[in-house]
């Protein structure tokens, strides 16, 4: 299966990405987790105002299949909660890459971007 792995995104080793825009990050999971999981019948996530630190669980998603973590590919505080997702989670499964965001956050430091996956390594962790 070909995953779709937009090129202007940061990714993680759990499968979340991670878009920037100047110290706002808007956070995901790929359709390669989404897929993987199967389909995805609820999602608990911070509130807004919530502090998360980089690779630490911030929520979880679950589906028919399992339980899955979320981990934060930054620190920072939650300025924004999908609500979207709590009516309907399987947005997650339908849109992973825009309808489908988990939560934006408001970076502490521009630092911690350096660790995280670009997408040609992505691509080559998830063909494995």
């Amino acid at each position: 299966m070909i995953h779709k792995v937009p090129e202007d995104l940061y990714y993680t080793k759990e499968h979340e990405w991670a878009y920037v825009d100047e110290n706002i990050v808007t956070v995901g999971v790929t359709s390669y987790a989404q897929e993987n999981l199967g389909e995805i019948v609820y999602a608990e996530l911070p509130d807004e105002g919530q502090k998360v630190t980089q690779n630490e669980p911030f929520g979880v998603i679950e589906s028919v299949k399992a339980v899955s973590d979320l981990y934060a590919p930054v620190s920072g505080t939650v300025i924004e909660t999908n609500e979207g997702l709590m009516d309907k989670p399987g947005i997650l499964n339908d849109d992973p890459w825009n309808d489908g965001w988990l939560i934006r956050i408001e970076m502490d430091t521009e630092k911690e971007l350096a660790s995280l996956i670009k997408a040609g390594e992505y691509k080559k962790l998830i063909a494995k």
